[in-house]
C-alpha cells in the first residue's frame, strides 16, 4: 500500500505539470518530453526501495489511467492547461494541428489495407472529440497508424511528418517566368559573364595577384581568358604585365634554338630508339582528328624530341606524350572558333602563329613535368609510389571497395598506373581533362599530390557498378574502360570537389597511410 501513495502522490504532485499535458503537441504523436518543465518533478519524486524478497505489486490499467489525465480530456483544470500552452504555442496552430491530425487519420481509417484488417469506426473531423476518462485509443491510434497502404493509394496517404504541424510559405515565381530552366540559364550566363569580367580585370593590372587568380581559377577558367591564365599559373610567363611580351620572346626564340641544335640529331644511332618511340606513340594518341593531321604530328615529335633530349635522367617515357595536347588545344583556341575541343583544325592557323603555339606548349609541359619528373625515371618509382599511397586511401575511404577489389584479386597496379601516367587523360574526354586541369594548375602541386585525391575519388565515384561485378575479369575490363564518354564540366566539377573533400580530412593526417 506504500507503494500505492506513492505513486498517487506523483501522479497528483502538481495538476499543471502532468504527463500529458498539451505541451508542443506537433501531430499529437507522442508529445516531447520537455526538462525544463519536468525537472524538478523528476528531481523532487522520492525513490522507492525495492527488496528482492517481497514481490511488487502489480497496478492495474485502470489504477493508471484513474491517476492520470491526458491532453484530449476535459478535467477540471482544462482553464489553467490551456492558459499554460498558450505562453509558448500559438492556439490557432494547436487547433489548426489537431484538425489536420483528426482528418489524416479518418482518411487513413477509410482506405484498406493489405491485410484487411477491421476497420476502426470513423471519427468525427469537425471538433475535438471529448474523450472520456481514462480512454486512450484516439492518440495512441494516430500515432500507430503508419500502416503499409496500396500502390494506389501512395500518393494520397503521406506519413504526417512535424513540418506539417506549421503553415507553409507560398512561392512565388521569379520576373513573372514559370519556367526553372529559363531562370537557371540565365543565372549561370550572368554569373560566367560576372566571372569572365573579373578574370579580365585581374589580369589587366600591372602585376597579376597571382594566388587570387588561383582561387578564382579553382572553379574552372573561361575560355576567352584561359590561354593567359594557364600561362600564369604554370610559372611560363611573369606577373608583371611589361615583362610578358619581351619573356614570351626570349623563350620562343630558346625554344628554335634547342631545335636548331638538336632536332636534326635525331636520326644519330644514340637518339635513333627514342625519336622512333616518339612517331610510333603519337599516332595512338586522342583526339584522333586533331593527331592525324600532319602539322600537328610535326609539332609533337619536335616537342618531346627536344624535351627528351633536355632531360637524360628520365628521357622519353610513353604517358608522356598525352601531356601536350592539352596545352596545345588551349592555345591554338585562342585564334580559332572552334566549340568542340575534338575537332581542333589547324589548317587554318597562320605559320607563324603555330610556331609560337609549339614554342609555349613545350615551355608550359616542361614546367608540369618538372613537378612530377620522377613518374618516369627508372622503374617509375613516383607511380609506383603514389599507387600504393591510392590503395592505402580507399581503404580508408571504402573498405568495402577495397575489399572488393582485393577479394576478386584486382591489384590497383593494374588500372591505377596508367591514372597517374597519363594524369586520367585516357579515362576522361579533352573537354573534362581541360576543365580538370584549370583546378590542377590552381591547386599547389596539383599534378602531384592533389592528382592522389582525384583518383581516389574517381574509384569511389564508379562504387556501385563495381559491387556489382563478380569476376575479375568483368572488374578489369570496367575498371579499365570507365563510361565517361558523356561526362561534361559539372561531373568533373563534382569529382573536384569530392576531392577536395578527401584532402580536407586526409592531407593533414599522415597516418592514414599507415595500417
Amino acid at each position: 500500500m506504500a507503494s500505492d501513495g506513492v505513486r498517487k502522490q506523483f501522479w497528483k504532485r502538481s495538476n499543471s505539470k502532468v504527463p500529458g499535458s498539451i505541451q508542443h503537441v506537433y501531430g499529437a504523436q507522442h508529445p516531447p518530453f520537455d526538462p525544463l518543465l519536468h525537472g524538478t518533478l523528476l528531481k523532487s519524486t522520492p525513490k522507492v526501495p525495492t527488496t528482492p524478497v517481497k514481490a511488487k505489486r502489480v497496478s492495474t490499467f485502470q489504477e493508471f489511467e484513474s491517476n492520470t489525465s491526458d491532453a484530449w480530456d476535459a478535467g477540471e483544470d482544462d482553464d489553467e492547461l490551456l492558459a499554460m500552452a498558450t505562453e509558448s504555442l500559438n492556439s490557432e496552430v494547436v487547433m489548426e494541428t489537431a484538425h489536420r491530425v483528426l482528418r489524416n487519420h479518418s482518411q487513413r481509417q477509410s482506405q484498406p489495407s493489405q491485410k484487411e484488417m477491421p476497420e476502426p469506426e470513423p471519427q468525427p473531423v469537425a471538433e475535438p472529440p471529448v474523450a472520456p476518462s481514462g480512454d486512450l485509443r484516439l492518440v495512441k491510434s494516430v500515432s500507430e497508424s503508419h500502416t503499409p497502404c496500396s500502390s494506389d493509394s501512395t500518393s494520397d496517404s503521406v506519413p504526417l511528418q512535424r513540418s506539417q504541424s506549421l503553415p507553409h510559405s507560398a512561392t512565388v515565381s521569379l520576373s513573372g517566368t514559370s519556367d526553372p530552366h529559363a531562370l537557371g540559364s540565365s543565372a549561370l550566363s550572368k554569373r560566367e559573364a560576372s566571372r569572365l569580367d573579373k578574370f579580365k580585370q585581374l589580369l589587366a593590372g600591372p602585376n597579376t595577384d597571382l594566388e587570387e587568380l588561383r582561387k578564382l581559377s579553382w572553379s574552372g577558367i573561361p575560355k576567352p581568358v584561359r590561354p593567359m591564365t594557364w600561362k600564369l599559373l604554370s610559372g611560363y610567363l611573369p606577373a608583371n604585365v611589361d615583362r610578358r611580351p619581351a619573356t614570351l620572346q626570349r623563350k620562343q626564340k630558346e625554344y628554335f634554338a634547342f631545335i636548331e641544335h638538336y632536332y636534326n640529331s635525331r636520326n644519330d644511332e644514340v637518339h635513333q630508339d627514342t625519336y622512333r618511340q616518339i612517331h610510333i606513340d603519337i599516332p595512338r594518341m586522342s583526339p584522333e582528328a586533331l593527331i592525324l593531321q600532319p602539322k600537328v604530328t610535326e609539332i609533337f615529335e619536335r616537342i618531346l624530341f627536344i624535351w627528351a633530349i633536355r632531360h637524360p635522367a628520365s628521357g622519353y617515357v610513353q604517358g608522356i606524350n598525352d601531356l601536350v595536347t592539352p596545352f596545345f588545344v588551349v592555345f591554338i583556341c585562342e585564334y580559332i572558333d572552334q566549340e568542340d575541343v575534338d575537332e581542333v583544325d589547324v589548317s587554318s592557323v597562320p605559320a607563324e602563329v603555330l610556331r609560337n603555339i609549339e614554342a609555349d606548349t613545350y615551355w608550359c609541359m616542361s614546367k608540369l613535368l618538372d613537378g612530377i619528373q620522377d613518374n618516369y625515371t627508372f622503374a617509375q618509382p613516383g607511380i609506383q609510389m603514389k599507387v600504393k599511397m591510392l590503395e592505402e586511401l580507399v581503404s580508408r575511404i571504402d573498405e568495402r571497395v577495397h575489399r572488393h577489389l582485393d577479394g576478386h584479386e584486382v591489384r590497383y597496379l593494374q588500372f591505377a598506373f596508367r591514372w597517374m601516367n597519363n594524369l586520367l587523360m585516357r579515362e576522361l574526354p579533352l573537354r573534362c581533362t581541360i576543365r580538370l586541369w584549370d583546378t590542377y594548375q590552381s591547386e599547389p602541386e596539383g599534378f602531384s599530390h592533389f592528382h592522389l585525391y582525384v583518383c581516389a575519388a574517381f574509384l569511389v565515384r564508379w562504387r556501385r557498378e563495381i559491387l556489382e561485378e563478380r569476376d575479375f575479369q568483368e572488374l578489369l575490363l570496367f575498371l579499365q574502360n570507365l563510361p565517361t564518354a558523356g561526362w561534361d564540366d559539372q561531373d568533373v566539377s563534382l569529382l573536384l570537389a569530392e576531392a577536395y573533400r578527401l584532402k580536407f580530412a586526409f592531407a593533414d593526417a599522415p597516418n592514414h597511410y599507415k595500417k
